[in-house]
């Protein structure tokens, strides 16, 4: 494809992208007036975000290994038209449960078009190439999950309401759609198909039962309990069940295991679940600690977003560009990664009186970070597999950054509630009680009421961060020991294999044969 082939495709994919991160962050500012409008509960608080991180965490390797097997632009419009149905129902959900069932289906979509936007590209770019659009990929990746809860926060306040939030996405999917029809032109590999359904069942079955122990624990029952006891040894038995399957059973696995021998994809799969525990906790609980430790509108809140936006932004093309001018990486990891690190634990120390320019300043640090890091980690992957594992081995990376963010949202919004409750009786000695996992409306408060409770979100929120630090820090570690191998010119000779480990491992069975 000419560049200016690859600018039109790439216009609808980048749509697509922007449909699928706007979802999941839109509604952050909005939960609350949900909550309320529907007479929810904090459990249907938490579920509204993780009932979408949990379809996307679990479908996302299948949608990887269906793009080796069918029509990679069918798919990614199939992916636009589940979400675009999920949308409508959430939009027009009269209960918490429709709601709730119609963030599954969006999640479906989201989870579809995450994974197959980065094999698109991969398909149509060499690596060498790669970076220039992955930065592109990048700033988009950047201004809808990190601008989602100022779009929601102006709807919110505005005469759409919450409901507005699911709308928004619709008329970007639509025009993301035709442009797909009209521009994108793949070519179709016609092969036998085997299409592995116990592995892919197991898979979601065991990852969802993890996550909704995650999400769960500590609101409905206490972490060391019976239930929590009886949820990890049944996620795990199906989690084994899936490597067996994965590894004897499936004749074409939706996980290759032999991919992880290659050391690169393993680092690079590890450092992804540590960077979804930072990036998606410290997104997610920003917007709140400007809206609970601040009294800031959603609006408000959500402009104080733009500091990380712009670091994304720039250091997500600027990265792109220079790794397809000089063909080396690793050196964005490196650097990203420790900004990251330095980030959060600089996050680490504000409470409800820290300058909100110093916190301007270490979020645009935290964004930078990111940006040098995300599309790049997957870039590093995707350089060291042959094409026939292009959308396995790039979702693999996308799977395992969700499942993070799951998990990071999860625990640490559990953290959080039971900090504030803590923190709120020790300032009271008992007098005042703030349930755990209760939202407080601000704007209800008496003036002392509200400073105690604008303290005791504060100086939480500075605690979920310095904890978040150490998930980076290990994604740092692994990152350190990732090989830098020189980016491919052309996709032409991607089926060689470029990975010494895999490499070998074929030759050693050459041999033997």
């Amino acid at each position: 494809m000419t560049h200016r082939q690859i600018l039109e495709a790439l216009s609808g994919l980048l749509l697509a992208m922007f449909v699928a991160m706007l979802s999941s962050t839109v509604v952050t500012n909005a939960l609350p007036r949900i909550v309320s409008d529907l007479d929810g509960s904090q459990t249907g608080y938490t579920w509204v975000v993780v009932a979408t991180l949990l379809a996307m965490t679990a479908t996302t390797p299948i949608w990887g290994k269906l793009s080796d097997l069918f029509s990679k632009k069918l798919l990614v419009q199939l992916a636009l038209v589940i979400y675009t149905i999920g949308s409508l129902i959430a939009a027009l959900a009269p209960s918490m449960g429709v709601l709730i069932g119609a963030r599954v289906v969006q999640g479906l979509g989201v989870g579809g078009l995450t994974a197959l936007v980065q094999v698109v590209i991969a398909t149509m770019v060499s690596p060498r190439e790669r970076g220039r659009y992955s930065g592109y990929l990048g700033a988009v990746f950047a201004l809808a999950t990190v601008s989602g809860p100022l779009i929601g926060g102006v709807i919110v306040d505005s005469a759409l309401g919450w409901r507005g939030c699911f709308f928004v996405g619709l008329p970007f999917a639509v025009v993301a759609f035709f442009l797909l029809q009209k521009t994108l032109h793949l070519p179709v590999v016609k092969r036998e198909v085997h299409i592995d359904y116990l592995g892919a069942t197991l898979i979601v079955a065991g990852v969802s039962i993890l996550l909704v122990w995650v999400s769960l624990a500590g609101n409905q029952f206490a972490w060391a309990s019976g239930t929590t006891a009886l949820l990890v040894a049944a996620g795990i038995a199906v989690i084994a069940a899936a490597i067996y399957v994965e590894a004897q059973v499936a004749v074409e696995p939706i996980i290759p295991l032999r991919l992880f021998k290659d050391r690169t994809i393993a680092l690079a799969t590890t450092a992804s679940v540590m960077i979804g525990v930072a990036m998606f906790g410290s997104t997610v609980y920003l917007s709140q600690y400007f809206q609970t430790a601040r009294g800031m509108s959603p609006t408000a809140a959500g402009l104080m977003s733009i500091a990380m936006v712009g670091g994304l932004s720039i250091s997500s093309v600027v990265s792109g560009r220079v790794i397809s001018a000089t063909g080396l990486w690793k050196r964005w990891l490196v650097g990203g990664m420790a900004l990251v690190v330095v980030a959060l634990g600089l996050l680490g120390t504000i409470d409800e009186t820290t300058s909100l320019v110093a916190i301007g300043a270490f979020m645009a640090m935290l964004g930078i970070g990111l940006g040098a890091t995300m599309q790049n980690l997957v870039l590093s992957v995707q350089n060291n597999v042959k094409m026939a594992d292009m959308g396995s081995a790039s979702s693999v990376v996308a799977f395992f950054r969700s499942m993070g963010g799951s998990i990071g949202v999860s625990v640490l919004g559990a953290l959080l509630a039971s900090q504030v409750a803590a923190n709120v009786a020790s300032a009271t000695g008992g007098s005042v009680d703030h349930e755990s996992h209760e939202v407080p409306d601000m704007s209800t408060l008496s003036g002392p009421a509200r400073r105690i409770v604008e303290h005791a979100f504060g100086e939480s929120f500075g605690n979920i961060f310095m904890i978040a630090a150490p998930f980076a820090l290990i994604a740092l570690v692994c990152v350190l020991f990732i090989r830098e191998v020189p980016l491919r010119t052309s996709n032409l000779d991607a089926e060689a294999v470029a990975s010494p480990e895999v490499a070998a491992e074929l030759h050693d069975a050459n041999v033997s044969k």
